[in-house]
């Protein structure tokens, strides 16, 4: 499987909401920050002169991020207010980049970013305030994003085939970092997975860090599955922010399963309900048996190298066998569980006894057949076999989970 480089963990906690600073500017005297800003602020009226005039109100302003502010969330949106006043000339400026678009509102009283921001980056934020009387003043401000150490993505299997899965296959996250328990729900409210055919998903968490998307019956021939991750600033816990938002858009092929008999030595392979052909097949020996229950094919090689030891097996052990070449090799698990084309010496045992270490074997018109036909993501289902049903963590063993036991639905 695909996993994502792991950065370093760090035990920061990001803010994600930082309270704005309150500033009085122009009129007569000053007027003190509030303590917990940590510094007194006041800034001079213009100068004095014989008028007429009533004296402007103060202009106050709230100003979000406060000066000097770290480890800012990017997702959030500066925001300058101000009242008994206007704004003018704001600029939002990344250190050694362009400034960042925003837009004024209610009569130019307030102001906004309206572009997310960077990870670790500086940014200055400028601006001036108009009194009632047109008298301003300059301001600016500055504050820090999320260092990069900080940053959280996921890396997303849905198998070989490009933009087009099969109607077995899970949609797969993983987690460049460990997700919380206390964040998994806004993950989830994050990241949502819709089926053109209305089909309801759940999510079913194997660890913090992986987690697998299926909905109750397998996808509906033909129609397409769109998975919407927006996790750009979303919490992962321990301090880890979500660096992206990304959607990802897939056709379903044909439902394609092809179920294997154990005891009548039969594989009959279903195209949309449909039988489209039925071979005769040698399925594990009984000290080796083939697994029960659903699984999908991984992934196809028209010639895999078979070892003995990558299935446990040690010289001297009477079912070790020398290294072989095996020719359309389906896998089923990562530990070793093919359907694939049956060794020379095993053509006679074909439709006739079980013979192999947990492997489907076909003859070689049949095996070139299914290798042609059926695709990664597509399901072999086992019946009348010993074996237990495939982990998840060997396969996607994730259709042997009974629906009320995989997850909540996401609504």
């Amino acid at each position: 499987m695909n996993s994502s480089p792991r950065k370093g963990r760090v035990g920061k906690i990001v803010g994600l909401c930082i309270l704005g600073a309150v500033i009085v500017l122009g009129g007569i005297g000053a007027l003190t920050a509030p303590q917990w800003l940590g510094k007194t602020t006041f800034l001079a009226g213009p100068s004095a002169a014989p008028t007429t005039q009533a004296p402007a109100k103060p202009v106050q302003l709230s100003v979000e991020p406060v000066d000097g502010a770290k480890e800012v969330n990017p997702v959030t949106a500066p925001v300058i207010s101000a009242l008994y006043g206007t704004l003018k000339d704001v600029r939002l400026v990344p250190a050694g980049g362009t400034p960042v678009a925003g837009s004024y509102g209610s009569g130019n009283t307030t102001w906004k970013a309206t572009a997310k921001l960077a990870f670790n980056t500086k940014y200055t934020l400028s601006y001036s305030a108009v009194d009632e009387h047109g008298d301003a003043v300059a301001k600016s401000s500055s504050f820090t994003t999320v260092v990069t150490k900080n940053e959280a993505d996921t890396t997303l299997l849905v198998g070989t085939l490009g933009d087009t899965i099969g109607a077995g296959q899970p949609i797969q996250l993983t987690f460049s970092e460990p997700v919380g328990d206390q964040f998994k729900a806004g993950i989830e409210k994050a990241v949502t997975v819709t089926s053109s055919a209305g089909q309801k998903v759940k999510w079913h968490w194997y660890s913090d860090t992986l987690v697998r998307i299926r909905p109750e019956t397998l996808w509906a021939s033909g129609s397409t599955v769109t998975l919407d991750q927006q996790l750009f600033g979303v919490p992962f816990g321990n301090g880890q922010i979500g660096n992206f938002a990304k959607t990802s858009t897939f056709k379903v092929g044909p439902q394609r399963v092809a179920v294997v008999d154990g005891e009548a030595l039969t594989m009959n392979v279903y195209e949309d309900g449909k039988v489209v052909h039925s071979a005769p097949v040698s399925t594990g020996a009984d000290d080796m048996p083939s697994p029960s229950g659903d699984t999908v094919i991984l992934e196809q090689q028209r010639v895999s190298h078979f070892t003995a030891e990558s299935i446990g097996l040690k010289p001297g052990d009477p079912r070790y066998y020398k290294p072989t070449d095996v020719n359309y090799a389906n896998r089923l698990t990562w530990s070793g569980v093919y359907v694939h084309q049956v060794l020379d010496g095993g053509v006679q045992a074909i439709g006739q006894r079980n013979i192999s270490h947990g492997c489907v074997g076909l003859l070689p018109a049949d095996a070139d057949w299914f290798f042609t036909n059926m695709k990664p993501g597509d399901v072999v289902r086992f019946k009348n076999t010993a074996g237990p049903p495939i982990r998840p963590d060997e396969g996607y063993g994730d259709w042997n989970i009974p629906w009320a036991q995989y997850g909540t639905v996401v609504k």
